[in-house]
């Protein structure tokens, strides 16, 4: 009976063994396969951090722009900008920008029709101001001529041109993995507000935009660019 017993715990033992060492070599097989696609991933980051471009393949991308801005029409003549030209006329059609946006990336490849090409969405918004003159002023002038008594006429008072846009289009951006990449927006939707209110006494206006670009990666994610854009507004 002694030997029995101790046959079967043998054999017992023997089986926990058996099952410990099954147990142990999936487990390490698993920490190995880790371990293997640990070193893959920091290899390829520092692949990508070594070559030229690479800083630029995060994509997405806050912009800050300025420069010269000008009106095909200007606006002079109106009620507001220089009452029909009373006493001069607003007629100007030079001036400045400044504004800023986001660039989102949509895809990498133009949805499978374009290696090395982007697809991103634009959101962009910028004000601008034209060179103003000093003119008839509407309101106080307006108001005076209807035999208001506290109002007087204001004929040399600048009267200040200005539009703020706010815009969204589609932007393809070529060249990936290279510093100098050229864009272009084949068209995009621009919503304006201007002001003085035009003679139909309103402020919101429509419009489409076109623009081609260019931008160099000088260091890291900094970026310097250059562009042109042409706004065509329904109004």
């Amino acid at each position: 009976m002694m030997s029995k017993g101790r046959c079967v715990t043998r054999i017992s033992v023997l089986a926990w063994f058996v099952v410990g060492v099954l147990w142990a070599v999936p487990e390490a097989g698993l920490a190995q396969v880790l371990s293997v696609d640990e070193r893959l991933e920091r290899l390829e980051q520092k692949t990508l951090s070594q070559s030229p471009g690479a800083e630029q393949e995060s994509g997405n991308m806050v912009f800050f722009r300025g420069g010269w801005a000008g009106l095909v029409n200007d606006r002079s003549n109106e009620v507001e900008t220089d009452v029909f030209g009373l006493s001069g006329v607003n007629d100007n059609n030079t001036g400045y920008y400044i504004g800023a946006g986001l660039d989102l990336v949509l895809t990498k490849n133009l949805w499978g029709m374009m290696s090395n090409t982007w697809a991103l969405g634009e959101i962009g918004v910028e004000f601008k101001r034209f060179d103003s003159e000093k003119v008839t002023q509407a309101v106080p002038s307006t108001c005076s001529l209807a035999g208001v008594p506290t109002c007087t006429v204001e004929t040399q008072k600048k009267v200040q041109i200005t539009m703020l846009t706010v815009n969204v289009a589609p932007k393809i951006m070529f060249m990936e993995g290279s510093r100098f990449r050229p864009w272009i927006i084949p068209v995009g939707l621009d919503f304006h507000v201007i002001s003085p209110p035009s003679n139909d006494t309103t402020v919101l206006d429509i419009g489409v935009q076109f623009a081609v670009g260019a931008q160099y990666r000088i260091w890291k994610a900094i970026h310097l660019g250059v562009d042109g854009r042409f706004h065509l507004a329904t109004g």
